[in-house]
């Protein structure tokens, strides 16, 4: 057992990230970078360094939340996050809206992940969301769909359809507003069984550890009694300031040996390096919590070495520029306002605008 302070485990965290794109492919892939809003996995990928390619597809995965994944990864993804016991399938999907359903448990993942597979057999054309939602729901047991008062009809829950969509074989593909799917090609059908769930908790640990098993579960989207039987074999325990985690034993090496971070990073909303539960460890002023996650319509994080130090938001300015508005919580430095002028730009690319207009606020 060793003990750390925070700095540390940011330290290593941000060396496990790969920010300077060092690695060739971000190791974040191996856990997936979500895409909300769309858009936020290219500049995910864009503060690492790197670029979406053909070898990526964006699918809804962990939590039912869209994902940009390795294509070759997706068959042992849906195994790893099909639920492991009727108890971890109705904590993933309860909702008041369908609570009877829930208690279905692994039989409304597999009755709904049926039905998406049975629908895009076969298809050559994208199926509008709304329509395999319809679909779907006229397949799948009446429980596990409620009553909409303004369409007069009956709807899937929309949690329980999300985390069923890569199970099923579905890709996503979004053009403006507009979200269509169509089948992954070869996929080899729906899970009969979890397997590989230890995989994804290690791979968290990894990229975001040490850390509990409380946190592991918070990212799987279900309960940490639940989520028991995936807490992985060769962890070791690590003391942060004084407080109990653990991290794959062959990293410990890597946390105790990270260097002190020097880097300037504008994050978007769903950033991997985002995704630990641990928030008070990432941004130990409470206060500042609801600037950077809020319910909805959250801005990104301005990353200073590893310490979250502001937010960001992009908005269109005329048909082809772009504005970066930042708000530090304090005051920067010259040389980092020049910095994050830099990353301003970076994201200008990654939206293809003309021009960056860059405010910094006081």
């Amino acid at each position: 057992m060793i003990d750390v302070d925070r700095a540390r485990v940011l330290a290593y965290r941000v060396a496990a990230h790969q920010f300077d794109g060092a690695g060739g492919s971000p190791p974040v892939l191996s856990l997936g970078v979500q895409d909300t809003p769309y858009g936020s996995a290219a500049l995910a990928l864009a503060a690492r360094r790197a670029t979406p390619d053909d070898s990526l597809s964006l699918v809804w995965s962990t939590r039912g939340a869209p994902h940009l994944h390795r294509t070759a990864d997706l068959p042992a993804l849906a195994a790893a996050l099909w639920p492991m016991s009727d108890a971890d399938a109705s904590t993933r999907i309860a909702t008041g809206a369908i609570k009877d359903g829930a208690k279905l448990g692994i039989a409304a993942f597999t009755a709904t992940a049926t039905a998406i597979n049975k629908i895009l057999a076969g298809r050559t054309s994208p199926i509008r969301k709304g329509e395999l939602s319809g679909q779907v729901s006229a397949r799948i047991p009446e429980p596990l769909t409620y009553w909409c008062k303004v369409c007069q009809s009956r709807h899937i829950s929309g949690a329980l359809l999300q985390q069923a969509g890569l199970p099923g074989g579905a890709r996503l593909l979004v053009a403006g507003q507009a979200t269509s799917f169509v089948p992954i090609d070869g996929w080899p059908g729906v899970p009969e069984n979890a397997t590989g769930t230890d995989a994804v908790v290690s791979a968290y640990l990894r990229l975001l550890g040490p850390a509990t098993p409380a946190d592991a579960a918070k990212f799987l989207g279900t309960s940490q009694t639940a989520a028991r039987p995936a807490w992985p074999n060769g962890l070791a325990e690590v003391l942060i300031d004084g407080r109990s985690a653990w991290l794959p034993a062959d990293r410990i090496e890597a946390l105790r040996a990270a260097p002190t971070p020097r880097l300037v990073r504008l994050l978007p909303p769903s950033d991997p390096f985002l995704q630990a539960r641990d928030r008070m460890l990432l941004l130990p002023d409470k206060s500042r919590h609801k600037a950077l996650w809020g319910v909805l319509g959250n801005p990104g994080a301005l990353l200073v070495g590893g310490e979250i130090v502001g937010t960001w938001r992009v908005r269109k300015a005329g048909k082809t520029d772009v504005e970066v508005r930042v708000t530090p919580f304090e005051r920067l430095a010259s040389d980092t306002r020049r910095c994050v002028e830099d990353e301003a730009r970076r994201v200008g690319d990654v939206r293809q605008a003309s021009d960056v207009r860059v405010t910094i606020d006081s």
